[in-house]
């Protein structure tokens, strides 16, 4: 969250105590909206953890989400140079839009944020049909036949390396990583835990 100093040091004059906040997924780096927050909406959203605007239309506070569902869980707050604008990490919860699309900007993301959405498209195949997809068969198949397709995909990824075949490496890579998201979900882990410890490894 914000330190006190940088609460401080704010320029809420500058904007006529509404400041622009850029809400950004944490995971996938996609902008997902824009909204505006006066001084309660600030506190209310570090008091919640959940992001709170002030509705221009409504003239009043309102938390994303509360008729909905759709919150958006506070990861970080920053402020730009100027102080007169605030950038929102979060983890969304559902559709960020009204319209129900992950974000307000439409087809306008990150290829992390298509990792995000084909993840989220392999947990929904958990309990479908084994019959339906290739995805929901190896679901049901269990963890262990999984697990032996990502071990057969990293040893076919690492042959074509060896044999400096560029084009099959690049697709026995996209297989290693399809087999490793749904070994993820199986285990009922996601990409956001594995970039966890990847930046606490490397910070």
């Amino acid at each position: 969250m914000l330190t006190t100093q940088q609460i401080t040091q704010l320029d809420w004059q500058k904007v006529n105590h509404l400041m622009p906040v850029i809400i950004q997924h944490a995971v996938s780096g996609d902008v997902l909206m824009l909204g505006y927050m006066n001084q309660d909406a600030l506190q209310q959203t570090i008091a919640t953890g959940k992001v709170t605007f002030y509705s221009r239309t409504k003239a009043r506070l309102w938390t994303k989400g509360e008729s909905s569902g759709h919150f958006l869980n506070v990861v970080k707050i920053a402020p730009d140079c100027d102080h007169d604008t605030l950038l929102i990490l979060v983890n969304p919860i559902g559709p960020t839009c009204h319209k129900g699309t992950m974000s307000c900007f439409g087809s306008a993301k990150s290829d992390w944020g298509f990792l995000f959405e084909l993840e989220q498209l392999l947990a929904s195949r958990k309990t479908a049909d084994p019959k339906s997809s290739y995805t929901a068969k190896l679901y049901h198949d269990g963890t262990k036949r999984i697990a032996q397709k990502v071990g057969e995909e990293g040893v076919e990824t690492a042959l074509a390396a060896t044999v400096h075949d560029q084009e099959e490496l690049k697709n026995e890579s996209a297989d290693l990583i399809y087999h490793l998201l749904v070994l993820l979900q199986d285990q009922n882990l996601s990409l956001q835990d594995v970039i966890g410890i990847l930046k606490a490894r490397h910070q």
